[in-house]
């Protein structure tokens, strides 16, 4: 049985933090389940949505990204890593548009571009053991989409993982090819990232919305949600 589970160096960065997680099974991640040209307006919709975000005169002093900034200040990375909302934000921001990549991509940065919260997926049938989010150890591999060589983890750099290596670097910044998402993906586990209170509320509502996308629009079948917290910290199953 495969579990994911969030390590106690999680809860000692971040005490107020929280992890919504769910697993979904009977997914198709085909341009047919879901055609391009719905999940464009998702995207756009989504967009004008993220717009509540952006009320600074600068990027870097809206509040959604100062408070994630401020939290990768508290773990090892590589220079420029940054949560994966700040980078949908910035493309916002800057006026770009999103073109459709999958169904499950397109979902998932539809539901963290309206929320404000950082948002991943991953295949369950590729994970290797127990997957688990806390700080590395050091030198567990890692490679990158499109990598040639190896780049392993740095040690105090907060990861999620499993019995093979690292699948996300600093929380999600930097997805692995090992366990991404692909056409074939029917077992998948969504995670979302809360370091204080206001982010845990959006969390809860993107979450609730994405179980009911994947349940309405694609078909899928729950299998089994989690909201992680200092006191709730039940493994979460994923098969």
């Amino acid at each position: 049985m495969k579990n994911f589970v969030v390590e106690p160096s999680f809860w000692e960065l971040f005490p107020k933090g929280q992890i919504n997680v769910a697993v979904f099974t009977n997914v198709d991640n085909h341009d047919s389940a879901l055609a391009p040209e719905v999940r464009e307006g998702l995207l756009t919709t989504a967009s004008q949505a993220a717009q509540k975000f952006l009320t600074a005169e600068q990027f870097a002093q809206n509040q959604v990204v100062q408070e994630w900034r401020q939290a990768y200040q508290q773990f090892k990375k590589k220079k420029g890593a940054r949560s994966s909302i700040e980078a949908l934000l910035k493309r916002v921001d800057q006026g770009r548009t999103f073109d459709p990549i999958s169904p499950l991509v397109d979902i998932y940065n539809s539901i963290s571009l309206t929320y404000g919260v950082p948002c991943g997926m991953e295949d369950c049938a590729k994970v290797d053991g127990t997957m688990k989010l806390g700080l590395a150890q050091g030198g567990e591999s890692f490679w990158p989409l499109g990598a040639e060589k190896d780049d392993p983890a740095r040690t105090g750099e907060l990861i999620y993982s499993d019995d093979t290596g690292a699948i996300c670097r600093s929380l999600n910044w930097r997805e692995g090819a090992r366990t991404m998402l692909t056409d074939e993906s029917t077992t998948v586990i969504a995670f979302m990232e809360s370091v204080n209170e206001v982010q845990a509320q959006r969390a809860d509502q993107a979450m609730t919305e994405l179980v009911q996308k994947m349940e309405h629009v694609m078909g899928a079948t729950v299998l089994q949600t989690a909201t992680i917290t200092p006191e709730q910290q039940a493994p979460v199953t994923l098969d």
